[in-house]
């Protein structure tokens, strides 16, 4: 099966992870301009009624982009929307969605019928994140147009599967839009996505080191210092696993290497330090990451890198 149409164009086969907190309008658009898919969660939108505001942002920023540069339009944007029954936001958030024609919308934590049918007929396209080949199952029986494989070494909630063994899994049997997300931050490591047999790459840590994401300083400088071995999978904070950096954990007043367990319906670790905003959720794939720097140097970086490997293979 070939890519939806919106997806065929794009400088190099990525799409930006929504990042919570993190991805903002200027982060989304800087992401579109360069080439690539730009996305952040609709929850980063608070108030609710922020949306909105942001979206028309969005798309009337990028529609200029494309009056002036015809020759390089914009790449498009994504939404995310947490479709688990806990967001009380979630029908709020996809009528926006629908007054602004979102061209692709990325769900999480359950696949749910009815909010594929209402992306469809606004003509959207749907990708929904799994940790397994029994969720992707789920998903796509649902409707979901496309998965992203959400592998080990992924920044934030993060599954376990090796991305071998994951995606071979899921192209058994599914041969729509599938991309893969984990540790992946240079372009030799985009195109050994393609190889195992993802279309895209979707890469989160290695944007929020990046002049325009609203992420704290320090936690810029900790991606750009920091390596794999930096980072700690724990569910501790959130009550689902995930990957978070050490030092982050550290200045919360805590040892990374003996964290307990968690209560799985725990939203937070019991003190004023909070998930996200304190304890930095942070991916594998970091060491690659040497500077903060504007997001079009670094899709730049991942262009050169992506090249010279195919060079490399003489693809």
């Amino acid at each position: 099966m070939s890519l939806p149409t919106c997806l065929q164009h794009l400088r190099l086969p990525v799409i930006a992870s929504p990042l919570f907190i993190i991805s903002v309008p200027e982060l989304i658009i800087a992401q579109c301009k360069a080439g690539i898919v730009g996305a952040m969660p609709a929850l980063n939108a608070r108030p609710q009624s922020l949306l909105d505001d942001w979206l028309a942002q969005i798309t009337e920023t990028l529609a200029a982009h494309d009056r002036a540069h015809p020759e390089q339009p914009a790449a498009p944007f994504a939404i995310n929307q947490i479709v688990h029954k806990s967001n009380d936001r979630l029908d709020a958030d996809m009528a926006v969605c629908a007054k602004y024609r979102v061209p692709l919308v990325i769900t999480s934590l359950g696949a749910r019928a009815e909010v594929n049918d209402a992306v469809h007929a606004w003509g959207g396209v749907v990708l929904h994140d799994v940790i397994n080949n029994s969720f992707a199952h789920k998903a796509v029986d649902k409707g979901a147009d496309g998965l992203v494989a959400v592998a080990a070494g992924a920044g934030g909630h993060a599954g376990t599967k090796n991305p071998l063994a994951l995606i071979q899994e899921i192209r058994a049997w599914f041969d729509g839009p599938l991309a893969l997300s984990g540790a992946i931050a240079t372009g030799d490591a985009i195109l050994a996505a393609q190889a195992m047999g993802a279309d895209l790459a979707y890469i989160g840590s290695a944007f929020i080191a990046t002049e325009e994401a609203r992420a704290d300083e320090a936690y810029k400088r900790m991606i750009v210092e920091g390596s794999s071995d930096d980072i700690v999978y724990s569910n501790l904070f959130t009550g689902v696993h995930g990957n978070y950096l050490k030092p982050s954990i550290r200045a919360a007043g805590m040892d990374p290497d003996q964290l307990p367990q968690s209560d799985p319906s725990a939203m937070n670790f019991g003190s004023t330090r909070k998930p996200w905003k304190d304890i930095w959720g942070c991916g594998q794939g970091i060491g690659a990451v040497h500077a903060v720097e504007p997001v079009a140097e670094r899709v730049a970086l991942l262009e050169r890198e992506y090249r010279a490997a195919r060079e490399r293979l003489a693809l």
